[in-house]
């Protein structure tokens, strides 16, 4: 299944809806995915939906998940990134925080704010978490997972390496875009392709298979520290290519356009805008 959440028109609040094609079906009493994950019945509900229809084509999009209780990202995960930033391959999964306030959707304008000029892009595959659990051995850890989605964790790189934490440089009010859709374990195994593009040049290719850490393992890891909940999410690291590692250094600028796919869970689409 693909699962959105969909703004209703005159701002009179979301949904969550079912894709089938190019129509939407509203998922009654749901305002939004996230707390559709929140029934234990969630999948069996959102199958037999079949409330009112809309268009797919121009459908306004919120974060396919608007308020997750956790967004954790893991860092250095990809091996071509770890190498272009100068790095060891980690032994344990580096981890961050987002905060909800920073996602936007899958096709909303991406704030570039007044403060910093060095802002840069990570495509990234998202894990939503669709069933309680703690201390989950690595075996369970997909029973855990409702599926998955795109993220961008778009960082100010200038703010981020100012210590040795780095959340001031990534949890930025509406500089994350996430969706378009939850799309089931049924329907996507990690391993397709993810690119990221600015003004149509690509500036990211890699198999979202290529990671150091799988989901299943972060979800067992994480898990022991923290209980996982319902819409959790878990941002699981960016490949090769972003703007900070290359010579010259390359960073979002307003009025472009960037461009984030993963193959079977959709495409985000963000203009740069400068903040007010």
């Amino acid at each position: 299944m693909r699962l959105l959440t969909l703004r209703l028109e005159n701002g009179t609040g979301t949904t969550a809806v079912r894709q089938d094609g190019d129509t939407l079906t509203q998922i009654d009493g749901f305002p939004d995915v996230g707390a559709l994950l929140k029934d234990a019945h969630w999948a069996t509900i959102a199958q037999a939906a079949s409330g009112a229809t809309y268009p797919a084509e121009g459908a306004d999009l919120a974060a396919v998940v608007p308020s997750p209780g956790k967004i954790i990202c893991v860092g250095h995960n990809y091996r071509n990134h770890i190498k272009e930033m100068g790095r060891e391959v980690p032994s344990h999964p580096t981890l961050f925080a987002k905060y909800q306030e920073s996602l936007i959707g899958p096709n909303d304008d991406l704030a570039l704010p007044q403060e910093s000029d060095t802002v840069d892009w990570e495509a990234e595959l998202a894990v939503v978490i669709g069933k309680t659990g703690r201390r989950i051995p690595e075996g369970q850890a997909a029973e855990h997972i409702a599926g998955y989605a795109v993220l961008n964790d778009v960082s100010m790189r200038d703010y981020q390496f100012r210590t040795i934490q780095w959340l001031q440089g990534k949890t930025w009010e509406k500089s994350t875009p996430f969706g378009p859709a939850l799309v089931t374990q049924d329907e996507f195994t990690p391993g397709p392709l993810m690119t990221s593009a600015v003004d149509g040049e690509v500036q990211q290719s890699t198999p979202t298979s290529d990671l150091v850490f799988t989901p299943e393992f972060l979800v067992s890891y994480i898990s022991t520290i923290i209980t996982l909940n319902p819409g959790d999410v878990i941002a699981t690291g960016t490949p090769g290519g972003v703007g900070h590692a290359q010579d010259p250094k390359r960073y979002l600028q307003e009025g472009q356009v960037l461009v984030t796919t993963i193959e079977g869970l959709g495409q985000l689409t963000n203009r740069v805008v400068k903040e007010a």
